[in-house]
């Protein structure tokens, strides 16, 4: 009897190490953004984003998302799929959300390109916004 709940409270450690290894190791989503409002030195919260690719034909969308109360998007590549080379651009709706809070704004689309290289990396693309300026770097 004393062998059999030895054996099963292995069993059941290994399982709860083998969900918590799967947990750690599982893929990141290959894109995320983040939206700061530089006038308030806030997070932007629903701005909404979408996530192109460049294909023979022109730029075809890809996703699509709206950053939550941090101003983030953590998961804007479609899930379960690998992000192959090629030229992606990431388009902040900056218009359409000035227009909900009725602020003006000189830009009413960023256009972010970047270039991946290899697949297997995280892209951040992070978004300093005001209303008549921004600046983007790759963050990480």
């Amino acid at each position: 009897m004393k062998s059999v709940k030895t054996l099963v409270a292995a069993t059941l450690m290994t399982a709860s190490l083998s969900a918590c290894a799967a947990e750690t190791t599982a893929p990141k989503n290959p894109v995320s953004v983040h939206v700061l409002n530089l006038q308030t030195g806030v997070p932007t919260a629903g701005v909404s984003v979408e996530l192109e690719q460049r294909s023979e034909a022109g730029w075809v969308k890809l996703a699509e998302g709206k950053t939550d109360s941090n101003g983030r998007i953590a998961a804007l590549y479609p899930a379960n799929k690998s992000m192959a080379a090629g030229d992606y651009k990431v388009v902040f709706k900056t218009g359409d959300y000035y227009k909900s809070t009725r602020q003006p704004t000189f830009f009413p689309e960023i256009p972010v390109i970047f270039h991946v290289e290899k697949s297997g990396e995280h892209y951040h693309i992070p978004l300093l916004l005001s209303q008549y300026g921004y600046s983007t770097y790759r963050g990480n």
